[in-house]
């Protein structure tokens, strides 16, 4: 199942980002919340849609547990957007196709992760998109999507 939420009206707006949810984060809340914390994926989708207004950001979201999906969406990304924030879930550190999608797409991204992955399994300590990527925020839970979006935007306007 996949979620696409339009926020902001592009045309208002001098940026537009789109943020990439991979598998099972359509389950945050209810999935391991001592890990993941409480906070559902729609709450988060509307706070970076606030966060996104005052950033005059326009910030759309999309969801899936398909790798094939997330890839036409970095694709489709290139014509629509000027950045990418993603939590690509388990394919960060599996997805080869992912990574060469941002790579070919060449939109500046913020890797985020809720959780410190550096922290927790040895397979979760390599990342396939950290090499690409603008940076990388992890650890603090819905924070750390907010406080990706908020980098990327200052380096969109050239503020790092």
């Amino acid at each position: 199942m996949s979620i696409v939420s339009a926020v902001t009206p592009a045309e208002s707006c001098n940026l537009s980002v789109v943020v990439l949810h991979g598998p099972n984060l359509n389950l945050l809340g209810l999935r391991e919340p001592e890990i993941y914390g409480a906070t559902t994926l729609e709450r988060i989708d509307a706070r970076l849609i606030e966060l996104g207004k005052s950033l005059n950001a326009a910030v759309q979201s999309f969801q899936s547990n398909h790798e094939g999906a997330i890839v036409d969406v970095i694709h489709a990304a290139r014509d629509r957007h000027q950045g990418i924030v993603i939590n690509a879930g388990a394919y960060t550190h599996t997805s080869i196709a992912i990574r060469d999608a941002i790579s070919a797409v060449q939109i500046p991204t913020v890797e985020v992760h809720l959780s410190n992955i550096y922290k927790r399994e040895e397979f979760r300590h390599h990342s396939y998109l950290a090499s690409i990527v603008v940076g990388q925020i992890s650890g603090f839970g819905a924070n750390s999507y907010y406080l990706g979006l908020q980098a990327l935007v200052a380096h969109l306007e050239g503020l790092n």
